[in-house]
């Protein structure tokens, strides 16, 4: 064999299993120093392991949304969504979510509570799941203008699964009445 070209061909990859699927997680954060924690955050989802690549988009702040809707009161929210190519399992992929969130403080109080740091699994590929601990893609993800912008500003061609185009649900959200896109 020529020694001039093994440095060409990658070697085989020594973590087999599960094909590399392209998982959609939003970032949230009210409290605390919401700029460090969503780039906390980044890190320690860059550093998963069988997480092969990561993108994330610009944070935008946001109304933060309670149970009953909007609430100007409330600390605002920096949201952000990330982009993960990985070979976590689904529910593995979620749990590791989890903990990050606790790694940062995540205390789960109240729900849709203030937080320093909220990830919610959007998407995994066009896997779905409607288990009470496993709901993909997330049930609300086409009324929430904080997740569907910034995941259109890292995939021009996104789809929801089993929804649609994040494009046109972008544009159906902005053409319906007044408040839309911010509630729950």
């Amino acid at each position: 064999m020529d020694r001039r070209l093994t440095h060409l061909t990658p070697p085989p990859d020594p973590r087999p299993g599960r094909e590399p699927q392209v998982a959609v997680v939003a970032l949230g954060s009210n409290e605390g120093d919401r700029g460090d924690m969503l780039r906390a955050a980044a890190d320690r989802l860059r550093r998963l392991p069988l997480v092969d690549d990561f993108v994330m988009s610009e944070p935008i702040e946001t109304v933060a949304v309670k149970l009953d809707g909007a609430d100007p009161a409330a600390p605002p929210y920096l949201n952000a969504v990330a982009l993960l190519t990985t070979r976590l399992a689904p529910q593995v992929l979620l749990g590791m979510l989890h903990a990050v969130e606790e790694e940062q403080g995540r205390v789960r109080l109240e729900r849709w509570g203030d937080r320093t740091l909220d990830l919610d699994l959007i998407a995994y590929g066009d896997f779905r799941s409607e288990e009470e601990h496993l709901m993909v893609p997330h049930p609300r993800a086409a009324e929430r203008l904080f997740v569907l912008e910034p995941w259109l500003s890292i995939d021009p061609d996104a789809v929801l699964p089993g929804v649609g185009r994040v494009d046109e649900l972008i544009r159906e959200l902005k053409g319906a009445p007044s408040g839309s896109g911010t509630e729950l």
